[in-house]
């Protein structure tokens, strides 16, 4: 199959924009009672805001039973963000390579920069994703 070219523009830029609440906090993804983790923008928070931003520019090329998932991740989070601070993800679409969109991304507070590097997504069927999720349910686990 030949991924048709994209429509989109190297350049393309989308932001997502929000304020830190305690479910994007460090210490809310503490489990187990001997985990400590800090009061500030979790990791896996900054990565959904940069994956939302993202999304947000592969929205227009979606159809019917589509949406964008993410395929590869590789950032760093260079500082902390208090609670309640404003964050602001944005995505700029780089390359598409295959079926991956390619963006660079950066997360920013009002003290500069939180969080850069690089984040690929890919557009695929909403029901392909939960029939082969369904199939893993029931499946054995391999190397």
């Amino acid at each position: 199959m030949t991924t048709p070219p994209s429509p989109l523009q190297p350049g393309a830029k989308a932001t997502v924009t929000q304020a830190v609440g305690e479910p994007q906090l460090a210490a809310a993804f503490a489990v187990d009672a001997d985990e400590t983790y800090p009061r500030v923008l979790a990791t896996p928070a900054m990565v959904a805001l940069l994956e939302r931003a993202c999304a947000r520019l592969l929205a227009p090329l979606l159809g019917p039973d589509q949406l964008s998932v993410g395929a590869a991740v590789d950032v760093t989070h260079l500082a902390p963000t208090a609670l309640h601070e404003v964050v602001t993800a944005e995505a700029i679409f780089r390359s598409q390579a295959g079926p991956l969109y390619w963006f660079d991304v950066t997360v920013r507070d009002a003290a500069g920069l939180v969080g850069q590097g690089r984040h690929a997504r890919a557009i695929v069927s909403a029901t392909m994703v939960a029939v082969k999720a369904e199939a893993r349910r029931h499946s054995p686990a391999t190397a």
